[in-house]
């Protein structure tokens, strides 16, 4: 009796009883996280004012199989580079598009999700908005520091012949913007404007052009910090390896979006 006792202590330990505490990253230790709170159904405030949204419910997930304390930094996501490569954030877990321009700073994980830039425009204002091209003389909007305003900024047609480009710090005031009639169309996330038209139905629509611009979104980390990388990594697969990552998936969006086979 005593012998299998033994035999099964040792198992225990050699596999951690399922737990995905890295022995790296210390238990309890706090981890803080970039986010932009603005940025729906990433990460934002409910109407209580509670810091809420599909990476918030990833992200704690994850945290908590790794015996760590995730704590969530709002910032400037223009200044994202900064934040992160100077240790006031460890991560930035919100919505981050995996690009090459943001690989010279940044360690990724492994894409999660799949996503592409849109035309979004208000309910009724889409006539004439097909492509690139009809963006001829109309006020055109992107968040700073976004894959969008990228995607503005080396787009020579649009560029030249946009009445004009607005660049707003804040998701939410771009949509306001957007709302109020204040610009024609708002280039953004094709997964946040959906989810936008799920949740506020009759306010927007999606124009779906065509369109090679796809990114995967994944996690960042400073590119020397391997360990964390890894441990994050590790316990995140388990996440979507059980199941758990598509529920809350299906919470956020009614659908299932988080690649399977990374």
């Amino acid at each position: 009796m005593k012998k299998i006792f033994l035999l099964l202590l040792a198992t225990m330990i050699l596999f951690g009883c399922g737990n995905s505490q890295s022995e790296d990253i210390p238990a309890g230790k706090v981890i803080t996280i970039g986010i932009d709170d603005g940025f729906p159904p990433m990460a934002f405030r409910d109407e209580k004012g509670e810091l809420v949204g599909l990476d918030i419910d990833l992200a704690k997930e994850t945290g908590k199989r790794m015996g760590v304390k995730f704590v969530f930094k709002p910032i400037d996501w223009d200044k994202k580079r900064d934040e992160l490569t100077s240790g006031n954030i460890d991560m930035i877990w919100n919505g981050l598009n995996i690009t090459e321009e943001r690989k010279e700073y940044i360690l990724f994980s492994k894409p999660y999700m799949e996503d592409r830039q849109i035309f979004f425009v208000k309910k009724g204002k889409a006539a004439g908005i097909r492509s690139e091209r009809d963006l001829t003389g109309k006020i055109v909007a992107t968040q700073a520091g976004a894959t969008s305003e990228t995607y503005v900024k080396t787009n020579d047609f649009i560029q030249r012949n946009a009445k004009e480009i607005k660049t707003f710090t804040r998701f939410t005031d771009a949509l306001d913007a957007l709302k109020n009639g204040e610009i024609d169309t708002l280039i953004c996330d094709e997964i946040i404007a959906r989810y936008e038209v799920l949740t506020s139905p009759g306010n927007f629509e999606i124009i779906d052009i065509p369109s090679d611009f796809y990114t995967g979104i994944g996690i960042g980390f400073r590119k020397d910090d391997t360990k964390l990388h890894d441990a994050v990594q590790k316990a995140f697969d388990e996440v979507i390896a059980d199941g758990t990552a598509k529920k809350i998936s299906e919470k956020w969006f009614d659908a299932d979006l988080i690649l399977h086979k990374q």
